[in-house]
């Protein structure tokens, strides 16, 4: 995900108008500093095993607008990417990040 956020963070950093999909009714800007959000700062943190449950829900939610809202014209084919990468997530969602993350770290510190 990060490859498919950093563009969008460097796009709101960049300034000037931006054309964004207003999947909220919140506004371009809004719904771009969202998906920044979900895909650049969320994908740090399922990339560090931080607070990988939490942070899958906005992927999760992310990935879900993209394939039915933002493709929701499309052949599957474009949708199919989208499912899968919320796939994932909501298998780390109920599984968690595993025992070498810092979730994992942080538990067996809290558990001693």
């Amino acid at each position: 995900m990060l490859t498919h956020g950093y563009p969008k963070l460097k796009t709101l950093l960049q300034g000037g108008e931006i054309a964004f999909y207003d999947f909220l009714g919140i506004g371009n800007t809004a719904s771009l500093v969202l998906a920044v959000f979900a895909e650049f700062l969320c994908s740090i943190f399922v990339l560090l095993g931080l607070g990988t449950r939490l942070a899958t829900i906005p992927l999760i939610t992310t990935m879900f607008v993209a394939a039915f809202m933002v493709h929701a014209d499309d052949p599957f084919s474009k949708k199919e990417f989208a499912l899968l990468y919320a796939l994932g997530f909501i298998t780390l969602f109920v599984f968690g990040s595993g025992k070498y993350s810092i979730d994992q770290i942080i538990s067996n510190k809290l558990d001693k």
